[in-house]
């Protein structure tokens, strides 16, 4: 395995688990994409170059798409409020739901009821 697709799976398994710790309440607050180079011991510049090289996009978008995808799931397969939902993910419920509908078109609101059936 060349080095780029090593450090483009080592990210993509660390972003997995940095949400998922972010979730759960192991972790208060999402790391910068800065923080992150630095947990797998790289710079910054180098980690947006090469997962930039490998996949064609920036390292950020696939982290705002992981996070969206979990907070899809969450709006989807809870119950919590929106605003429950939004402090899980260590935002203020306006933020989060201007980030969800910047991301997705929808309001946490109407996604939510966009799924059930």
């Amino acid at each position: 395995m060349k080095r780029s697709e090593e450090i483009t799976r080592q990210y993509f398994t660390f972003l997995d688990k940095h949400i998922y710790d972010v979730v759960s309440g192991a972790v208060p607050e999402f790391l910068e994409l800065n923080e992150i180079a630095g947990e797998l011991a790289i710079s910054h510049k180098h980690l947006t170059d090469t997962v930039k090289k490998e996949t064609g996009k920036h390292p950020c978008s696939f982290y705002d798409e992981k996070i969206i995808d979990q907070m899809k799931q969450m709006l989807t397969n809870s119950d919590k409020s929106v605003a429950e939902i939004a402090r899980i993910f260590t935002y203020d419920p306006s933020n989060f739901s201007k980030f969800f509908k910047k991301m997705t078109g929808f309001t946490p609101g109407n996604f939510r009821n966009s799924t059930k059936v």
